[in-house]
């Protein structure tokens, strides 16, 4: 009896090791892949912030209420190396493209023509100047970060999802033939979350998650004198809604995943932040939008890893890098943009250097929808300001009247967006054809593409 005992207590002690076994053992799955991943991320807070003045909306900040972070995700599929960067500031500018890819490509043999350098848009950061002491520590800390992602390699599969948002609004109407500053809720919108997560299979934790939104960052700008408590603007620093929305995802899985936020065609979508003609935001909202964001993501993680999501996931993950250089039509001169497509297997992400309104996603995905999974991102490569429609000229108002360019340079974006698409989907004859002088044509644009960077 007593020895019937000591058997029960000894069974009852280590129970929860056996429950704990079994549940790490169900959150497994097998990963069968040609894609490597790596991921990393940082803190790209300045060290000294009091009196420092933010830009997107200028203005001077006392302290920080939460970190500004960068995240690095490197990719392979065995031939071909990638990497997507993101910022928690107001924009890719060039200079930052230029010096981290530069960077980058020697400490990890990335190409630089491969590594896609994207920010949020947030209203809450610093400036860059590449010689300031926040410059130069920005580029190292960014070199140093993709070294940590590439040294962290390891095969995974992809999935993908969709849910929505609550907080973006179209902030232009059209009254009497011309735009005027409105929160508009009939306006063009796309309150969509796209999901991207990168799994090694060891438990239901994603190795990295990609979220891409369509919303300005900027709850904690200028308000209106008719709103308190900040009618002149939060007055910290802080990552905005995508900053809280990625320490949310992370929050959900222990701290053991990296988030990374791609910011959409956002140019006219803002916070739904009612004033005079808006308000700036407060604790509570920038809580709701986080979250709203965030449980959209974790939302679209869970389902993801189901039995019937997981059969549907690619073995064979092939990437596909182009880049062009357009020279656009703006109204004091020609511009030069960068645009890029990167497809990670049936997965499409096509870059503007600026802030494209909310229709060219719309648009651009209509055209290819169905032939890859589109992800439109702006604030990348670069930093040309407003990329406004053509139809928008003919009503005027803040984006195109603030845009450099004119009325002309949509079809031209559009046009060569939709023929890097063609050479990285591979559907059309030329991208794929055997013939000597097509594939000696691809291998020569390849060579000349990765040499201009």
């Amino acid at each position: 009896m007593h020895l019937l005992f000591r058997s029960l207590c000894v069974l009852l002690l280590f129970a929860p090791c056996f429950v704990a076994q079994s549940r790490a053992a169900d959150g497994k799955f097998p990963v069968e892949s040609n894609l490597k991943a790596g991921v990393a991320k940082v803190d790209i807070t300045p060290d000294e912030v009091k009196d420092l003045e933010v830009v997107g909306h200028r203005r001077k900040v006392t302290g920080v209420r939460d970190p500004l972070r960068a995240g690095v995700l490197i990719l392979d599929d065995g031939q071909t190396k990638a990497a997507i960067i993101t910022l928690d500031l107001i924009g890719a500018y060039e200079e930052i493209v230029k010096l981290s890819r530069q960077e980058i490509e020697k400490a990890t043999g990335i190409p630089a023509a491969n590594i896609m350098v994207t920010a949020s848009h947030n209203h809450s950061g610093p400036g860059f100047k590449a010689d300031s002491d926040w410059g130069k520590t920005l580029i190292q800390k960014l070199t140093a970060t993709a070294k940590q992602a590439a040294s962290t390699m390891s095969p995974v599969t992809v999935g993908y999802g969709e849910d929505e948002i609550s907080f973006g609004i179209n902030r232009r109407k059209v009254i009497n033939g011309r735009a005027v500053v409105r929160l508009n809720e009939d306006g063009p919108n796309d309150p969509r979350v796209k999901v991207l997560r990168f799994d090694d299979g060891k438990s239901l934790t994603p190795k990295a998650v990609l979220m891409h939104a369509v919303c300005h960052p900027c709850f904690f700008t200028w308000g209106d004198k008719g709103s308190m408590p900040y009618p002149t603007g939060y007055p910290k620093m802080s990552a905005d809604f995508p900053g809280e929305a990625q320490t949310f995802v992370e929050m959900c899985y222990g701290n053991k995943t990296s988030s990374m936020f791609l910011q959409g065609c956002a140019g006219d979508i803002r916070p739904n932040l009612p004033g005079y003609p808006y308000r700036c935001a407060d604790e509570a909202d920038i809580q709701w939008a986080g979250r709203d964001l965030g449980s959209a993501v974790v939302r679209t993680l869970a389902r993801n890893v189901t039995r019937e999501q997981l059969v549907k996931r690619p073995k064979f993950y092939q990437i596909r890098v182009a880049n062009t250089v357009v020279s656009l039509p703006g109204k004091e001169g020609r511009i030069d943009a960068e645009l890029q497509a990167l497809k990670i297997g049936p997965y499409l992400l096509l870059t503007m250097p600026g802030e494209p309104m909310v229709e060219y996603g719309l648009k651009l995905e209509r055209d290819i929808a169905d032939r890859a999974i589109p992800i439109i991102v702006g604030y990348a490569n670069g930093y040309i300001g407003y990329i406004a429609t053509e139809d928008a000229y003919q009503v005027g108002g803040y984006e195109p009247n603030r845009s450099k360019l004119t009325a002309e340079a949509e079809a031209i974006i559009l046009t060569e967006l939709s023929m890097l698409a063609d050479r990285v989907i591979g559907d059309v004859f030329e991208s794929f054809s055997k013939h000597p002088k097509d594939v000696q044509k691809r291998e020569a644009t390849e060579k000349k593409r990765l040499k201009q960077k």
